[in-house]
């Protein structure tokens, strides 16, 4: 396996956590794959970055995606952060695998989270991983 299916990943958590029920009550369409320009918002989510492993079989190919999906909240606080990382969690490891244009996610689970104060201004900041099994 390659990393061929990579892009059709990050759409297909993109899709996922901004098509969820859950977490847009929480950070509206603050879903992003780089920081935001201008004035941030005070609650958004980051996909990226990724680590991308042969995971391939005798019954074909495939991958493992190891995928940080980091939430930062720019208020004081870590209660709005801590609920909209566990909205991600719930989005993505929950339910039916997302649906890729290229492979078939096999499973996706949580490996770790780990929340800490980030930069000069204080803003806290929770980073998720996630593992996805990817078949070609």
């Amino acid at each position: 396996m390659t990393y061929a299916a990579g892009d059709a990943v990050q759409a297909a958590l993109y899709d996922r956590l901004r098509g969820d029920a859950g977490l847009p009550a929480l950070v509206g369409a603050a879903v992003h794959d780089r920081p935001p320009e201008g004035a941030l918002p005070p609650l958004y989510v980051l996909i990226g970055p990724e680590e991308v492993r042969d995971a391939s079989d005798a019954t074909g190919g495939g991958a493992r995606h190891d995928v940080t999906v980091t939430v930062i909240a720019t208020a004081a606080g870590f209660a709005p952060a801590k609920a909209a990382a566990a909205e991600v969690s719930r989005a993505l490891t929950e339910g039916a695998p997302p649906a890729l244009a290229r492979g078939r996610v096999v499973g996706i689970w949580f490996l770790r989270a780990r929340g800490r104060i980030d930069g000069a201004a204080g803003a806290r900041r929770i980073d998720l991983r996630f593992r996805l099994r990817i078949e070609d």
